[in-house]
């Protein structure tokens, strides 16, 4: 059976890739560091897995309305007007089987063919592909190291066109860290009040996880009229450790949101009982837990930092959240060792797995090959001994 033209419009996700590598190595005995996980290492809130246990005893294990139950559609409210100081109703929401899955209905919801996306890179390594499987086009707006990988009003002007449907922002970012300040929103804001047919998606999911005291901001808080064309998404996975949980939420245009709300209802349908119980006491809980461990990733990014500053000829913009770097390590390539050429991100990806049993993404998974993508969420034990590593197998490349 041939599979449908579709599919080979897409790629396979890299980082459950090198996952996947790091597994089989391991199944051999190896002992593999992995920088490859986008998952928080802390175990899920005790009041958070309570909250599911009690669901199961009080049978609340059947099917919910699609787009999840009214108790945890009120917590994202009461999130959205707590952490963004803005106001929406239930019809505003709809909860999906993580944040990736919102996305998804999103764009089946909004895009046709012919449609383009406009894409930030570095981006996340589903946006494209997920754009694809809509039927549209991303258009890619390279942003440099130089400016801390984020987008500038020229570049943004210079990729919108007539078919110009939709702009991602993924703040703070996966793969860099970076986050773009009020300053830097309003000057892409003037850019985006000229073309009001533009939907605007702002990817939230790491928007508690900022570091130096960074102010929160996305375009829905910049004005009335950026608000009303503005789609946050946001979920569970990230802030709260319950990457496995599958609970995200969007938040927009109530006419759109009722569209997704049909695609998911013949698709899904509504995500898992126990876990959307489970996010509302995330949500409506203390947040002690998120407090402790964003100091704690604070505190890490400064290791890593101090470590990669520490090797010769790497360097790497500074994350304002998230718990990733993005270091830029082409400096290396075109190196011999072993008979092998270092050619780009993906094959200094293979040499660290294969030689020192350090796993990595490569950059250019993330459309920018000069770098790879390093997650600092694993102990500190382990962070030493992967940069320990890495340090010696960057050393032991020989100039082309």
């Amino acid at each position: 059976m041939k599979p449908a033209q579709r599919v080979s419009q897409i790629q396979p996700s890299a980082t459950f890739a090198i996952s996947a590598k790091a597994k089989a190595l391991r199944q051999q005995g190896k002992h593999v560091i992995s920088f490859g996980v986008g998952e928080p290492d802390f175990r899920t809130p005790h009041h958070v897995n309570q909250m599911a246990v009690q669901a199961i005893r009080r049978g609340q294990t059947r099917y919910t309305v699609v787009g999840g139950i009214d108790e945890l559609k009120d917590a994202v409210l009461l999130e959205i007007e707590t952490g963004y100081g803005l106001e929406f109703s239930r019809e505003n929401v709809l909860v999906s089987c993580g944040g990736k899955h919102a996305l998804f209905n999103l764009f089946l919801a909004l895009l046709d063919p012919g449609d383009e996306v406009i894409i930030p890179s570095p981006y996340w390594v589903s946006y494209p592909d997920m754009v694809r499987l809509a039927g549209a086009t991303p258009v890619f707006v390279p942003c440099s190291e130089s400016t801390g990988f984020k987008m500038e009003p020229a570049g943004l002007q210079r990729a919108i066109s007539p078919k110009t449907r939709m702009l991602i922002i993924n703040s703070p970012s996966n793969p860099t860290g970076a986050h773009y300040r009020r300053h830097e929103l309003e000057a892409l804001a003037e850019v985006l009040r000229a073309h009001d047919g533009i939907a605007l998606v702002s990817d939230d999911i790491y928007y508690r996880i900022l570091f130096d005291g960074e102010e929160w901001v996305n375009f829905a808080m910049l004005g009335e009229d950026l608000r009303e064309r503005t789609f946050i998404v946001n979920g569970v996975s990230k802030t709260y450790a319950m990457t496995g949980w599958r609970i995200g939420y969007l938040v927009g245009d109530a006419e759109v949101v009722k569209a997704a709300n049909k695609i998911q209802g013949q698709s899904t349908s509504n995500p898992c009982s126990m876990a959307q119980w489970a996010a509302v006491a995330a949500l409506r809980g203390d947040q002690g837990c998120v407090t402790h461990m964003v100091s704690v990733f604070e505190e890490r990014r400064h290791y890593v930092l101090q470590r990669l500053n520490d090797i010769p000829g790497v360097t790497c913009a500074v994350p304002a959240g998230a718990f990733y770097v993005f270091p830029n390590v082409s400096a290396f390539y075109g190196s011999r060792v072993g008979g092998r050429t270092i050619d780009g991100s993906a094959g200094l990806a293979d040499y660290l797995l294969e030689t020192v049993h350090l796993a990595v993404v490569p950059g250019n998974a993330f459309g920018e090959d000069r770098c790879i993508r390093l997650s600092y969420a694993l102990s500190m034990q382990d962070l030493e001994e992967g940069f320990d590593r890495l340090a010696s197998a960057l050393k032991a490349l020989q100039p082309a």
